[in-house]
């Protein structure tokens, strides 16, 4: 069973992500088409983010409590697919955001939930979670390709109804995952006390949410940007095909990278090549050097990522370090998913959306500053790297 157990949580991380890769990126192209105001555009992305948040531990705790994680992902994963099949009959903006908190609620089961089945399956039986874990990317990376091309010849639509067929078999094949259950318990309370005193913590939070909010943002906002500049639907999803397949190989060369060169260095380097990137946006290429420069992301993203949680357990007690990777996940993934987010849709009424890649640009050079600063306040920064290479 061990190898069907593997290949059906791969299949499983690529059809969610692929689910997920063919409707946000093009979801807020459908919203400015449909004549959504900026500002509306913004709450609506933004609401997934803060829903996750809050409702996350929920899962969890059901989790724990049934001890039956299978049974959780196929619901979610279920009731995820009609959530986003809903969309494609809506056209009321307080229905709207009424669905985007339904999807918001199942969605925040599905990566959680199948992220800790599969670790803890390879823990107890061994193979390689990054393994298993990259068909998500590929999934997400094929997807906005696929679905870019199905819009351009079908309308935008499409991306509601490939998203509730791609979410319904994800549920099928949820029924053939292990149905593993070991949840890290997290010390919300006693731990954050002991975090706030740890020297940088704090620094690093505020550089996270400079850096990885503008990140996480971008998957709504970026197919704005492919269009404004003249691109069509299936340029956005050729852009996004270029970007999320580059993350893929630095991802496997992190771990070497950050043993190399120290993870203040490889972070600092992320956050600026990142904040260069938004920043030239910000001055209307044409869309080849859009497509060109793409492939930054995998320099900025794929290493940001591994390294930012490496930092964090490093940095971190042991006896807190599950509250620190909960806390770090929620300021980058919630608070500067929501922000940017909304920050966004109001610029886009004021400005256009040249105006919101300049301040994701700002924003994420003063991270890659404070993180100059945070290296030069560490002591033997270098030093914080993978564990035996």
């Amino acid at each position: 069973m061990f190898p069907s157990h593997i290949l059906r949580m791969k299949a499983y991380f690529f059809f969610i992500y692929f689910g997920l890769g063919g409707l946000f990126p093009l979801l807020t192209v459908y919203l400015q088409d449909i004549g959504l105001s900026g500002a509306q555009i913004g709450v609506i992305t933004s609401i997934g983010p803060v829903t996750m948040i809050l409702v996350q531990p929920l899962w969890g705790m059901l989790s724990d409590l049934t001890k039956r994680p299978r049974l959780l992902l196929m619901a979610a994963s279920t009731g995820a697919a009609f959530s986003g099949l809903a969309y494609a009959g809506v056209t009321d903006y307080y229905v709207f955001v009424a669905v985007a908190v339904m999807l918001a609620v199942f969605q925040s089961a599905v990566i959680p939930l199948s992220d800790n089945l599969a670790m803890n399956y390879v823990k107890r039986k061994g193979g390689d979670y990054g393994r298993i874990r990259m068909w998500g990317a590929v999934g997400f990376a094929v997807a906005v390709w696929i679905m870019g091309n199905l819009s351009d010849l079908f309308g935008l639509q499409v991306i509601f109804y490939g998203f509730f067929l791609v979410f319904a078999v994800s549920a099928l094949t949820a029924a053939g995952l292990p149905n593993e259950n070991a949840a890290v318990r997290v010390d919300l309370r006693g731990g954050l006390g002991k975090l706030m005193r740890v020297p940088g913590f704090l620094l690093f939070l505020l550089i996270t949410f400079l850096v990885y909010g503008p990140i996480m943002a971008n998957n709504f906002y970026f197919g704005v940007m492919i269009q404004f500049a003249g691109g069509s639907l299936a340029g956005v999803g050729f852009a996004f095909l270029l970007a999320a397949g580059s993350e893929v190989p630095f991802m496997r060369w992190a771990g070497d990278w950050i043993h190399r060169r120290g993870v203040l260095w490889i972070l600092t380097a992320a956050a600026l090549v990142s904040g260069l990137r938004w920043l030239f946006y910000s001055f209307e290429p044409s869309p080849g050097w859009i497509y060109a420069t793409t492939i930054l992301q995998g320099f900025s993203i794929g290493l940001f990522v591994p390294a930012a949680l490496q930092y964090v357990s490093d940095l971190a007690p042991p006896e807190v370090k599950a509250t620190a990777v909960s806390v770090y996940a929620a300021v980058g993934n919630g608070v500067g998913a929501f922000f940017f987010s909304l920050s966004a849709g109001l610029i886009l009424d004021f400005h256009s959306i040249l105006g919101v890649y300049f301040f994701y640009g700002v924003m994420t050079l003063t991270g890659a500053l404070l993180m100059l600063v945070l290296a030069r306040r560490t002591k033997n920064a270098v030093s914080l790297s993978l564990p035996g290479g």
